[in-house]
């Protein structure tokens, strides 16, 4: 049995608002700074979603973990940012990861962004993510991963889905997935790490 068999897999939609400029998105963004509610803007379309629940969470900080353990026994100088507010007032973007991490000193911005998915529709999550230059981006949803990496340069910036992260080339992603679904935290650890060990 896994973690996505034990839930409810409900897919909310988040409220969207178009015709916004990006200074109309920042006096909205301080009026609504408020607990249980997370904003998204791309281009003139600001998303507003309630704060995930405990299913979303268990996944996240699974893969979080998973993936920390990887990069710490593979030899990364890492470090974890978490879900922090990603923005560019030029690029007319405002996206906050799951998960996010610099996999080398000296990053101005996330080299690897994770987005666990319970929910439908909202803005093009790739595309804020292109106008950010966001190298990696991993979409987890129903016990799946796809992973996109992005090429070319300039306005021909464009991802490429990848069967296996360029990131972490070494990384078994059957494991990974495997492991993220079990449904004892611990255990799933446990079995992660004797993995990376053969």
């Amino acid at each position: 049995m896994t973690i996505a068999s034990l839930i409810q897999l409900q897919k909310p939609e988040p409220l969207l608002f178009k015709g916004m400029t990006w200074r109309e998105f920042k006096a909205v963004e301080q009026l609504l700074d408020r607990p249980g509610y997370r904003l998204s803007f791309l281009e003139s379309t600001l998303e507003i979603r309630k704060m995930p629940g405990e299913p979303h969470e268990t996944v996240k900080k699974r893969l979080a973990t998973l993936v920390e353990l990887y990069l710490l026994m593979a030899g990364f100088d890492f470090t974890p940012m978490g879900s922090m507010t990603l923005e560019s007032e030029s690029g007319k973007v405002k996206r906050e990861a799951d998960e996010s991490y610099k996999l080398a000193p000296g990053r101005s911005r996330p080299d690897l962004v994770i987005e666990v998915v319970f929910s439908s529709g909202g803005i093009d999550k790739l595309e804020a993510y292109r106008r950010l230059k966001i190298s990696e981006v991993w979409f987890w949803e129903d016990g799946a991963l796809e992973i996109y990496h992005l090429r070319g340069e300039g306005s021909a910036l464009q991802y490429e889905k990848l069967a296996t992260s360029a990131a972490l080339p070494h990384l078994d992603l059957d494991l990974l997935l495997r492991c993220a679904t079990m449904v004892n935290h611990v255990d799933a650890i446990k079995t992660f790490q004797q993995g990376l060990s053969c």
